[in-house]
């Protein structure tokens, strides 16, 4: 792949991608991540912003998949009125929960602070936060009657990060709070120093405008 063309250009058009999301984009592909955390680049959504990054990732213990989750990194050189800023992070995350903490009445604004204080444990500074918490359960009858029933919770938010040297984000952090979610939503305990590996994106295609 020509890398020039990959990281400076949008493949449809030709339009030039902003330095300040080449950087953010380069900063989510560094990051260091906990290695339970598989991920990836997808493709973005479409007609969000003019320029989407996306992100796919599974929490996993051996052959099993405990969390999943997906995050959208969004820029608009023109700002946004409602993000208050150029950048906006969008995410889904979501968990099968055990029977005593999905019954638990105070389990959305856990989540919800689960959410929050993965940002604030790293430092990082946010506005416009927004979201929903949504939990969920499934009962099997008749041929299916065997299986257990499944509760399952879904944290659905976005946020803007707050634009550091050069317009900016601290994307790579923001990427590692996001994961620290996962893993909390998966029920992994607290990573010890040094438990990361490196995680590089596959290079399936570069920042791109829509």
């Amino acid at each position: 792949m020509d890398e020039a063309k990959d990281t400076n250009e949008e493949a449809l058009g030709g339009t030039p991608v902003p330095l300040p999301f080449r950087a953010a984009v380069d900063a989510l592909r560094a990051a260091r991540l906990r290695p339970q955390i598989e991920i990836e680049s997808t493709p973005p959504p479409k007609r969000l912003a003019p320029f989407a990054y996306a992100m796919e990732a599974t929490v996993v213990d051996g052959d099993q998949d405990l969390a999943d989750g997906r995050l959208v990194l969004l820029h608009d050189p023109a700002g946004h009125d409602a993000w208050r800023g150029t950048f906006r992070l969008v995410t889904l995350v979501r968990a099968e929960l055990e029977p005593e903490m999905a019954a638990d009445p105070l389990l959305p604004e856990v989540c919800w602070s689960w959410l929050t204080g993965a940002l604030q444990a790293r430092g990082l500074t946010y506005g416009e936060p927004s979201g929903t918490v949504t939990r969920a359960g499934s009962h099997y009858f008749g041929g299916l009657s065997a299986r257990p029933a499944v509760s399952q919770i879904e944290i659905r938010a976005s946020w803007t990060p707050r634009e550091g040297l050069g317009g900016v984000p601290d994307a790579g952090a923001h990427l590692a709070s996001w994961c620290d979610l996962l893993a909390q939503v998966a029920g992994l305990p607290p990573a010890a120093p040094g438990d990361a590996s490196v995680v590089t994106l596959p290079q399936r295609r570069g920042p791109q405008a829509h």
